[in-house]
């Protein structure tokens, strides 16, 4: 982002660094490059619509959710297709009757999991300084779903994540995956000035095809040494990508969106 004295704000955020640790190729493809092939799909429009109804229940705006969802839902396949996309209109339909059970019963669930709960903050901005090592005058950039704060004092940070019937024990306890709440509580506590043992992370999973619990809490616990261990691979992130390594992880390369394109062959 150019700034008035035509200098260049450096930044990183959790899905570069994510990038990055996939394969730093694609990384460069992506973010140095300013290369992309996405352009939508029918699951992505589904998140984004979910999330935009998840900020509706949580701000008490009184709006009718399914008429939430479905312009959202609209808008977004739209924008698809005038990229390019095809979509299915049976698949649309399926996912569309999958909306409703999870934001019926979205509102009920927190009150059960949280009591009477008041709503810090959606969709808060995160753009700090890194100072725990040396960054190159890179700032860690990111938005926080929800923030919501409980009667005993506590700070809960939430990422609604839209999936199918749930995430594998494995995808659970992924330290990569785990990491994008780690650097979050580490840098909203920076921001806010709050004691990081009154904030607790959360994955909140929303299912379409679960035939029960489509709402499922996942806490992710993020002490001194995981922040620790965070740090130093974002770090490793950070040198990597100041000295523009690229390396191609292979490993990588089936669900790639560059994979045998012109970009990488």
């Amino acid at each position: 982002m150019n700034k008035g004295n035509n200098t260049i704000e450096k930044k990183i955020s959790y899905s570069e660094f994510k990038t990055w640790k996939e394969c730093p190729y694609k990384h460069n493809l992506s973010y140095v490059q300013g290369l992309s092939s996405f352009r939508g799909n029918l699951y992505s429009a589904f998140g984004t619509a979910i999330h935009e109804v998840c900020e509706s229940i949580l701000l008490k705006k009184k709006n009718n959710l399914e008429l939430v969802f479905n312009n959202s839902f609209q808008r977004e396949i739209l924008l698809s297709e005038e990229k390019g996309v095809k979509i299915d209109p049976k698949l649309k339909a399926e996912l569309t009757a999958q909306s409703a059970p999870i934001y019926s019963n979205l509102e009920e669930t927190l009150n059960n999991k949280f009591g009477n709960y008041e709503v810090f903050s959606v969709e808060e901005p995160l753009y700090e300084k890194i100072e725990e090592f040396n960054a190159y005058d890179r700032s860690f950039k990111g938005f926080i779903d929800a923030v919501i704060k409980s009667e005993d004092g506590y700070y809960y940070i939430i990422d609604w994540k839209t999936c199918s019937w749930g995430w594998s024990s494995q995808k659970k306890s992924d330290p990569i995956v785990n990491y994008q709440l780690t650097f979050y509580k580490n840098f909203f506590c920076k921001k806010n000035k709050i004691d990081p043992k009154k904030v607790k992370t959360m994955f909140v999973l929303l299912k379409r095809t679960a035939k029960k619990e489509q709402i499922e809490f996942v806490e992710v616990t993020s002490g001194t040494k995981k922040v620790n261990n965070s740090l130093k691979l974002l770090e490793k992130a950070v040198i990597n990508i100041e000295n523009n390594v690229k390396i191609k992880n292979r490993l990588s390369c089936k669900y790639c969106d560059f994979y045998k394109t012109e970009n990488c062959k």
